[in-house]
């Protein structure tokens, strides 16, 4: 299987760039790296991107994974084409627009876009935040799935990820210590359904619920606290539809917690989202929802 070593970055299609990167830059706290007429890149940390924005909403989205080495991704994409995985190696404007040495795209059953690259660009400069929300690092995401248990196979077969819990078929997937870096929420369509930024205390969490409310940011889910991963969490609404999430106090499990972890199920209810009681206003959170839609 593919060995992933981090997340590396997003690419979200946008239908108004400005409006993006002033979300990311003076609401989200992100730095901008790079802009023209296409795309701009921003970070949270110091890789050399964290999000790319890229012009028109119908560009899709992407998910990035790093692998170790060159020789790593060419045995993976050797994986995937024995198991009858379609693999496309990124062309050379391809690799530069994601700033790797090297690139090769695949989708999981959904239709899901996954890039994975190996030699990642690093920055050499520290991450400088347009407004100080705390952020510490760019940290998982959420994907939407057709097929809860269909994907997490993909994952935990071809790639090299393993379920930490579940709630109802929603997996919680790990690639190292952190909890989570990927989660699998049923969904109608494909897409990446949140970005996560750490940031460094739950006063940051509650700085910026704050001034996010004095912004009109629409919150969707918050302030709160994962009985999963332990995380106390705020969501909210960015240009494009896009979930944003700011969390902080993640649970590690490593490889000695491995030795007698065995990953929990929660039942598919509020309480297994937020331990303290806030209710989420997000389709794929919805219990009622997912629940009519599992029936």
């Amino acid at each position: 299987m593919a060995d992933l070593h981090d997340i590396r970055y997003v690419r979200i299609g946008s239908d108004d760039l400005d409006t993006s990167v002033r979300f990311a830059t003076e609401v989200l706290g992100l730095e901008l790296v790079e802009r023209d007429q296409s795309s701009a890149y921003l970070r949270g940390d110091d890789r050399e991107h964290n999000v790319c924005y890229t012009k028109g909403r119908s560009s899709g989205h992407v998910a990035g994974f790093e692998v170790r080495s060159i020789d790593d991704l060419d045995r993976a994409a050797a994986e995937f084409e024995q198991a009858g995985v379609p693999v496309r190696a990124g062309n050379a404007e391809e690799r530069e627009r994601r700033r790797v040495g090297a690139l090769i795209t695949v989708k999981d059953p959904t239709g899901n876009t996954i890039d994975l690259v190996a030699r990642p660009h690093h920055s050499g400069r520290r991450y400088v935040p347009h407004r100080d929300a705390g952020i510490t690092s760019f940290s998982h995401i959420g994907m939407r799935t057709a097929d809860p248990r269909r994907d997490e196979a993909f994952w935990t077969s071809l790639l090299s990820a393993k379920v930490s819990d579940w709630i109802g078929d929603a997996a919680l997937l790990r690639i190292d210590d952190v909890h989570h870096k990927i989660a699998l929420f049923p969904s109608a369509f494909a897409g990446i359904q949140h970005v996560n930024f750490q940031v460094d205390s739950h006063d940051d969490v509650m700085r910026s619920f704050y001034h996010l409310q004095k912004q009109n940011v629409r919150i969707v889910f918050g302030p709160g606290r994962h009985p999963t991963s332990g995380a106390r969490f705020l969501y909210f609404q960015g240009p494009d539809d896009m979930i944003y999430e700011y969390s902080t106090g993640v649970r590690l499990i490593t490889a000695e917690d491995e030795k007698t972890y065995v990953p929990r199920q929660f039942p598919l209810k509020p309480s297994s989202f937020c331990m303290w009681g806030s209710e989420p206003d997000i389709p794929e959170f919805n219990t009622k929802s997912a629940l009519a839609q599992a029936a």
